[in-house]
């Protein structure tokens, strides 16, 4: 059975790009998506200026209807209804979806979630997983129930996590990871081919919602703790220090560093800035981090040799 010769009637929910890979997969697969669910539009950057999720883009721009409710209440279950779905797709779309509209299709509500289930449920399951310095995570669809990532797994796919992966190149893997998966996925379900696994909830762990202060370095961490940190909140929302200029306080970002797990022969102050051979290096409580590109606040991004020579007293500072 071709699920998209029937003209199955899909109704699509994401914000992130992970969502937008998922959607762009379906469409290029002639499946029938009557509708896509995304959250409102957001201000960004400096100017706040109003933003439109490259979900919406894409869906405007295939002529999909769009439906960005700020709560899904009833209003939102009516809209849904009238759409008469047989199957809703779900990948990050960032809103609780309430029983009323998981009950609506005839196949049900599938999520494609990046995260081996049940570790990592949540909102931001690839930041967690960088963060904890795990060696592999992977792409989990699964049944949708009332619960946060609490649904009956359909299957699973592991991929292994490179040492240099960040959340934007990981993020960039699952999602393809996750469109061809789900793409076998669907005409099992609606052949009835699938069978489904309960989660262990005795397994179960939650994500850390990922916030702008999440960014902040304490150099008492170790070297590779602060690594991961960075992998865990590159692009977004980036990781920061604080370095005292003279009698000024200033916010220091650190746009890209490397790891050298090994403490020098010479001993210095944990947070101290040195000269590591040609690299610039900080202290941390356990190893060396890397200083590569930096960006004072209001500055553009400079490597950190150019950064010496504006700034020569950096060396010997104590970053806190």
């Amino acid at each position: 059975m071709d699920s998209k010769k029937i003209k199955l009637r899909v109704v699509f929910m994401g914000t992130s790009d992970l969502s937008e890979t998922i959607l762009g997969t379906l469409v290029e697969n002639e499946y029938n998506v009557v509708g896509v669910f995304t959250k409102p539009d957001m201000k960004v950057g400096r100017k706040q200026e109003i933003e439109e999720s490259l979900v919406k883009k894409m869906a405007k721009e295939k002529n999909i209807p769009v439906f960005q409710p700020l709560k899904f209440n009833s209003d939102a279950v009516e809209e849904l209804k009238k759409l008469k779905p047989d199957l809703i797709i779900v990948a990050a779309y960032g809103k609780i979806i309430p029983k009323s509209a998981l009950e609506i299709p005839g196949f049900g509500c599938i999520n494609v979630h990046v995260s081996l289930l049940p570790k990592y449920r949540g909102p931001s399951p690839i930041q967690n997983a960088l963060l904890s310095g795990e060696k592999e995570t992977g792409v989990t669809i699964m049944f949708m129930d009332e619960g946060v990532d609490t649904g009956d797994i359909i299957v699973q796919e592991k991929t292994i996590i490179e040492p240099e992966d960040t959340t934007a190149t990981l993020m960039q893997k699952m999602s393809v990871v996750g469109s061809q998966l789900l793409l076998k996925t669907i005409p099992l379900l609606i052949e009835g081919k699938i069978e489904k696994t309960p989660q262990d909830n005795t397994q179960a762990t939650l994500c850390q919602l990922i916030e702008r202060s999440d960014g902040k370095i304490f150099w008492t961490d170790s070297a590779e703790n602060i690594y991961n940190r960075y992998r865990a909140l590159t692009p977004w929302p980036g990781i920061f220090t604080f370095w005292k200029n003279g009698s000024e306080v200033i916010r220091l970002k650190l746009n890209s560093i490397g790891l050298q797990k090994i403490n020098p022969i010479e001993k210095h102050q944990t947070g101290e800035v040195f000269e590591l051979g040609s690299d610039i290096g900080v202290q941390t409580e356990n190893g060396i981090i890397i200083l590569k590109e930096l960006q004072l606040e209001g500055k553009k991004v400079t490597d950190a040799k150019s950064f010496i020579n504006g700034y020569p007293n950096f060396i010997g500072s104590i970053l806190q």
